[in-house]
């Protein structure tokens, strides 16, 4: 029996050392400094402004409207083949005007203002879709012969 109690003492004594080893290099780790945060991104709403959105226009072609809205519907932005919020503020004056847009000139070309693009882009562009508020392929392709056309 001796040697059973002396077996006992010598793994219950080793395995306390163990814990006190494991135990002293987990403290070591826990308490050191952690890693610095990466910067984030501040996106474009953190500053107010809408996201650029061409639907479907390449920036040439995005140019060619800006170009038009400068000289009809006094935008004074940069002709830089975004269309931003000065863009699409400009480019909801017309729709309000002579397509039936009634919502804010806040530059959200939101579905109302892709509605009242629809209408004019029928009467325009040879757009045959529905009246929808979505700008899917038949409105973005019947944008790019829009644009095309006022190059």
């Amino acid at each position: 029996m001796r040697p059973s109690v002396l077996t006992r003492a010598i793994v219950s004594a080793t395995a306390v050392v163990g814990l006190a080893a494991g135990t002293l290099a987990t403290a070591g780790t826990s308490f050191a400094a952690a890693p610095p945060a990466a910067p984030q991104a501040v996106g474009a709403e953190a500053f107010g402004t809408l996201a650029t959105n061409n639907f479907g226009l390449s920036n040439t072609q995005a140019k060619y409207v800006q170009g038009w809205l400068a000289e009809f519907w006094d935008y004074n932005d940069n002709i830089d083949g975004l269309l931003g919020t000065n863009s699409w503020k400009a480019y909801q004056r017309c729709l309000a005007r002579y397509w039936g847009y009634t919502g804010s000139i806040d530059g959200d070309p939101g579905t109302n203002t892709i509605k009242a693009l629809q209408r004019q882009l029928k009467a325009t562009s040879g757009y045959t879709g529905a009246i929808d508020g979505i700008a899917g392929p038949a409105t973005q392709d019947a944008f790019k012969r829009f644009a095309n056309a006022h190059a």
